[in-house]
Protein backbone atom coordinates (compact mmCIF):
# COMPACT_ATOMS: atom_id res chain seq x y z
CA UNK A 1 0.00 0.00 0.00
CA UNK A 2 1.38 3.61 -1.13
CA UNK A 3 1.30 6.33 1.60
CA UNK A 4 -0.05 9.38 0.56
CA UNK A 5 3.54 10.83 0.57
CA UNK A 6 4.95 7.96 -1.72
CA UNK A 7 1.54 8.63 -3.99
CA UNK A 8 2.77 12.06 -4.79
CA UNK A 9 6.28 11.51 -5.03
CA UNK A 10 6.12 8.71 -7.35
CA UNK A 11 2.76 10.28 -9.56
CA UNK A 12 5.20 11.03 -12.55
CA UNK A 13 5.65 6.81 -12.96
CA UNK A 14 1.83 6.51 -11.37
CA UNK A 15 0.49 8.50 -14.48
CA UNK A 16 2.27 6.04 -17.08
CA UNK A 17 0.10 3.59 -17.91
CA UNK A 18 2.68 0.82 -18.51
CA UNK A 19 3.75 1.20 -14.44
CA UNK A 20 0.84 2.95 -12.68
CA UNK A 21 -0.06 2.24 -8.62
CA UNK A 22 0.29 -1.94 -9.19
CA UNK A 23 3.89 -0.96 -10.85
CA UNK A 24 4.67 0.93 -8.22
CA UNK A 25 3.28 -0.67 -5.37
CA UNK A 26 5.58 -3.96 -7.31
CA UNK A 27 8.58 -2.09 -6.86
CA UNK A 28 8.07 -1.30 -3.62
CA UNK A 29 7.55 -4.91 -2.73
CA UNK A 30 10.92 -5.50 -4.42
CA UNK A 31 14.18 -6.70 -3.20
CA UNK A 32 17.04 -5.67 -5.79
CA UNK A 33 20.61 -6.48 -4.77
CA UNK A 34 23.31 -4.82 -7.01
CA UNK A 35 26.58 -5.67 -7.13
CA UNK A 36 29.30 -2.90 -6.79
CA UNK A 37 29.19 0.46 -5.96
CA UNK A 38 31.49 1.89 -8.40
CA UNK A 39 30.59 3.57 -11.96
CA UNK A 40 27.90 1.02 -12.55
CA UNK A 41 26.31 0.66 -9.62
CA UNK A 42 26.18 4.06 -8.47
CA UNK A 43 23.49 5.43 -11.03
CA UNK A 44 21.94 1.91 -10.52
CA UNK A 45 21.80 2.74 -6.75
CA UNK A 46 20.03 5.96 -7.30
CA UNK A 47 17.77 5.46 -10.30
CA UNK A 48 16.30 2.47 -8.43
CA UNK A 49 16.15 4.33 -4.79
CA UNK A 50 14.53 6.94 -6.82
CA UNK A 51 12.26 4.53 -8.41
CA UNK A 52 10.88 3.58 -4.61
CA UNK A 53 12.13 -0.23 -5.34
CA UNK A 54 11.40 -1.13 -1.42
CA UNK A 55 14.28 -3.29 -0.35
CA UNK A 56 17.87 -2.31 -2.15
CA UNK A 57 21.64 -4.25 -1.11
CA UNK A 58 24.65 -3.41 -2.41
CA UNK A 59 27.51 -5.71 -2.16
CA UNK A 60 31.07 -3.96 -1.90
CA UNK A 61 34.48 -4.35 0.26
CA UNK A 62 35.89 -1.31 -1.27
CA UNK A 63 36.67 2.26 0.27
CA UNK A 64 35.90 5.22 -1.62
CA UNK A 65 39.54 7.22 -3.52
CA UNK A 66 39.52 10.37 -5.32
CA UNK A 67 39.96 8.49 -8.36
CA UNK A 68 36.67 7.21 -8.59
CA UNK A 69 35.24 10.07 -8.37
CA UNK A 70 35.18 11.10 -11.72
CA UNK A 71 32.09 8.82 -12.58
CA UNK A 72 31.36 6.74 -9.17
CA UNK A 73 28.29 9.95 -8.70
CA UNK A 74 26.82 8.11 -5.61
CA UNK A 75 29.92 9.02 -3.50
CA UNK A 76 31.73 12.55 -2.54
CA UNK A 77 34.87 14.35 -2.00
CA UNK A 78 33.96 14.10 1.31
CA UNK A 79 33.74 10.46 1.35
CA UNK A 80 37.27 9.43 0.27
CA UNK A 81 38.61 7.05 2.72
CA UNK A 82 35.42 6.00 3.36
CA UNK A 83 33.43 2.20 3.04
CA UNK A 84 31.54 2.73 -0.20
CA UNK A 85 28.19 0.82 1.14
CA UNK A 86 28.29 3.31 4.04
CA UNK A 87 28.55 6.44 2.08
CA UNK A 88 26.26 4.68 -0.64
CA UNK A 89 23.45 4.00 1.97
CA UNK A 90 23.94 7.70 3.20
CA UNK A 91 23.04 8.79 0.03
CA UNK A 92 20.36 6.72 -0.59
CA UNK A 93 18.75 7.61 2.62
CA UNK A 94 19.23 11.44 1.35
CA UNK A 95 17.38 10.68 -1.55
CA UNK A 96 14.33 8.43 -0.45
CA UNK A 97 13.69 7.40 3.28
CA UNK A 98 10.64 4.91 2.17
CA UNK A 99 13.77 2.97 0.96
CA UNK A 100 15.40 -0.27 2.75
CA UNK A 101 19.04 -0.26 2.47
CA UNK A 102 21.20 -3.52 3.10
CA UNK A 103 24.66 -3.30 3.15
CA UNK A 104 26.61 -6.09 2.07
CA UNK A 105 30.34 -4.95 2.98
CA UNK A 106 32.15 -7.97 1.74
CA UNK A 107 33.89 -9.21 -1.42
CA UNK A 108 31.33 -11.45 -3.21
CA UNK A 109 32.97 -15.48 -3.01
CA UNK A 110 31.57 -18.83 -3.17
CA UNK A 111 31.49 -19.20 0.31
CA UNK A 112 28.79 -16.26 0.55
CA UNK A 113 27.32 -15.52 -2.73
CA UNK A 114 24.08 -18.14 -2.38
CA UNK A 115 22.99 -16.71 1.13
CA UNK A 116 23.49 -13.21 -0.43
CA UNK A 117 21.68 -13.40 -3.53
CA UNK A 118 18.98 -15.42 -2.00
CA UNK A 119 17.76 -12.96 -0.06
CA UNK A 120 16.57 -10.87 -2.75
CA UNK A 121 14.61 -11.11 -6.14
CA UNK A 122 16.23 -9.61 -8.22
CA UNK A 123 20.42 -9.03 -9.16
CA UNK A 124 21.98 -6.14 -10.70
CA UNK A 125 25.77 -7.19 -11.49
CA UNK A 126 28.23 -3.85 -11.82
CA UNK A 127 31.52 -5.59 -11.41
CA UNK A 128 34.19 -5.17 -13.08
CA UNK A 129 35.75 -8.27 -13.70
CA UNK A 130 34.87 -11.76 -15.63
CA UNK A 131 35.42 -13.82 -12.43
CA UNK A 132 32.64 -11.75 -10.28
CA UNK A 133 30.30 -11.93 -13.32
CA UNK A 134 30.52 -15.93 -13.53
CA UNK A 135 29.89 -16.36 -10.03
CA UNK A 136 26.93 -13.97 -9.93
CA UNK A 137 25.86 -15.57 -12.72
CA UNK A 138 26.22 -19.65 -11.73
CA UNK A 139 24.43 -18.18 -7.72
CA UNK A 140 21.65 -16.52 -9.80
CA UNK A 141 20.50 -19.37 -11.65
CA UNK A 142 21.22 -22.27 -8.33
CA UNK A 143 18.85 -19.55 -6.36
CA UNK A 144 16.49 -18.98 -9.37
CA UNK A 145 16.78 -15.41 -9.52
CA UNK A 146 16.85 -12.61 -12.54
CA UNK A 147 20.00 -10.92 -13.19
CA UNK A 148 20.63 -8.01 -14.94
CA UNK A 149 24.07 -7.73 -16.10
CA UNK A 150 26.72 -5.02 -17.79
CA UNK A 151 30.16 -4.98 -18.95
CA UNK A 152 31.77 -1.54 -19.76
CA UNK A 153 34.49 -0.86 -21.65
CA UNK A 154 36.80 1.97 -22.45
CA UNK A 155 34.58 3.29 -25.35
CA UNK A 156 32.10 0.81 -25.63
CA UNK A 157 29.62 -1.14 -23.21
CA UNK A 158 26.67 -4.33 -22.70
CA UNK A 159 23.97 -5.05 -21.12
CA UNK A 160 21.69 -8.30 -20.55
CA UNK A 161 19.07 -9.76 -18.94
CA UNK A 162 19.21 -13.39 -17.86
CA UNK A 163 16.59 -15.96 -16.16
CA UNK A 164 18.52 -18.86 -16.99
CA UNK A 165 16.16 -20.77 -14.18
CA UNK A 166 13.28 -19.97 -16.43
CA UNK A 167 11.67 -21.09 -19.94
CA UNK A 168 10.63 -19.04 -22.57
CA UNK A 169 7.24 -18.78 -23.90
CA UNK A 170 7.88 -21.95 -25.77
CA UNK A 171 8.75 -23.63 -23.21
CA UNK A 172 12.17 -23.90 -24.06
CA UNK A 173 15.49 -22.94 -21.14
CA UNK A 174 16.57 -19.53 -21.80
CA UNK A 175 20.41 -19.24 -22.46
CA UNK A 176 23.03 -18.40 -19.63
CA UNK A 177 25.57 -15.97 -18.74
CA UNK A 178 27.97 -19.14 -20.34
CA UNK A 179 26.09 -19.55 -23.52
CA UNK A 180 27.15 -15.89 -24.36
CA UNK A 181 30.20 -16.13 -22.85
CA UNK A 182 31.58 -19.60 -22.75
CA UNK A 183 34.97 -18.69 -21.56
CA UNK A 184 37.02 -15.86 -19.69
CA UNK A 185 39.61 -13.84 -21.66
CA UNK A 186 42.74 -15.26 -21.14
CA UNK A 187 44.80 -13.40 -17.73
CA UNK A 188 46.38 -10.21 -18.43
CA UNK A 189 44.04 -9.85 -21.83
CA UNK A 190 41.61 -7.55 -21.02
CA UNK A 191 42.80 -4.11 -19.46
CA UNK A 192 41.49 -2.74 -16.24
CA UNK A 193 40.16 0.54 -15.79
CA UNK A 194 43.02 2.00 -13.99
CA UNK A 195 44.79 0.62 -17.29
CA UNK A 196 42.86 1.20 -20.01
CA UNK A 197 40.76 4.00 -18.58
CA UNK A 198 37.44 4.47 -18.52
CA UNK A 199 34.81 7.30 -20.20
CA UNK A 200 32.71 8.35 -16.83
CA UNK A 201 29.07 9.80 -18.86
CA UNK A 202 29.99 6.54 -20.73
CA UNK A 203 29.39 4.09 -16.90
CA UNK A 204 26.24 6.80 -16.38
CA UNK A 205 24.60 5.98 -20.05
CA UNK A 206 25.07 2.49 -18.54
CA UNK A 207 24.37 2.12 -15.00
CA UNK A 208 20.81 4.00 -16.18
CA UNK A 209 20.04 1.29 -18.59
CA UNK A 210 20.88 -1.36 -16.56
CA UNK A 211 18.39 0.43 -13.47
CA UNK A 212 15.81 0.45 -16.38
CA UNK A 213 16.01 -2.93 -17.54
CA UNK A 214 15.43 -3.96 -13.52
CA UNK A 215 12.53 -1.68 -13.25
CA UNK A 216 11.08 -3.30 -16.65
CA UNK A 217 11.75 -6.46 -15.12
CA UNK A 218 9.73 -5.94 -11.61
CA UNK A 219 7.33 -4.38 -13.33
CA UNK A 220 6.67 -6.15 -16.19
CA UNK A 221 6.69 -3.64 -19.60
CA UNK A 222 8.28 -3.59 -22.41
CA UNK A 223 10.22 -6.71 -24.20
CA UNK A 224 12.69 -8.21 -22.13
CA UNK A 225 16.54 -8.53 -22.79
CA UNK A 226 16.36 -11.93 -22.04
CA UNK A 227 18.35 -13.34 -25.08
CA UNK A 228 19.40 -10.04 -26.47
CA UNK A 229 22.70 -8.46 -25.55
CA UNK A 230 22.03 -4.64 -25.89
CA UNK A 231 26.19 -3.17 -27.17
CA UNK A 232 26.69 0.52 -27.17
CA UNK A 233 29.55 2.18 -29.15
CA UNK A 234 29.61 5.75 -27.70
CA UNK A 235 32.67 7.02 -30.10
CA UNK A 236 30.20 6.63 -32.99
CA UNK A 237 27.20 6.87 -30.18
CA UNK A 238 25.38 3.44 -31.91
CA UNK A 239 23.12 1.02 -30.17
CA UNK A 240 22.92 -2.43 -31.81
CA UNK A 241 21.23 -5.71 -30.66
CA UNK A 242 22.26 -8.73 -30.91
CA UNK A 243 20.39 -12.08 -30.51
CA UNK A 244 22.12 -15.68 -28.77
CA UNK A 245 20.22 -18.36 -27.72
CA UNK A 246 21.02 -21.20 -24.97
CA UNK A 247 23.76 -23.71 -25.76
CA UNK A 248 23.31 -27.07 -25.19
CA UNK A 249 26.70 -27.78 -24.40
CA UNK A 250 26.75 -24.78 -21.80
CA UNK A 251 27.67 -26.52 -18.14
CA UNK A 252 24.77 -24.80 -16.25
CA UNK A 253 21.55 -25.41 -17.83
CA UNK A 254 22.38 -27.52 -20.90
CA UNK A 255 21.80 -31.07 -22.05
CA UNK A 256 24.54 -32.44 -19.64
CA UNK A 257 25.37 -29.82 -16.39
CA UNK A 258 28.16 -30.18 -15.04
CA UNK A 259 28.11 -27.12 -12.40
CA UNK A 260 25.31 -28.07 -9.37
CA UNK A 261 27.03 -25.70 -7.12
CA UNK A 262 29.64 -22.80 -6.62
CA UNK A 263 32.48 -25.12 -5.07
CA UNK A 264 34.37 -24.51 -8.63
CA UNK A 265 34.73 -20.99 -7.94
CA UNK A 266 37.57 -19.64 -5.72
Amino acid sequence: MLTSEELERYARHIVLREVGGPGQAALKAARVLVIGAGGLGAPVLMYLAAAGVGTLGVVDDDAVSLSNLQRQIIHATADVGRAKVESAAERIRALNPHVALRSHAVRLAAANAMEIVGGYDVVVDGSDNFATRYLVSDACFLAGKTLVTGALGVFDASLTTIRAHAVNGEGARNPTYRCLFPEAPPPGTTPTCEEAGVLGALAGVLGSMMALEAIREIVGFGESLVGRLVMIDARAMRFETLRYARDPANPLNGDHPTITDLSGHR
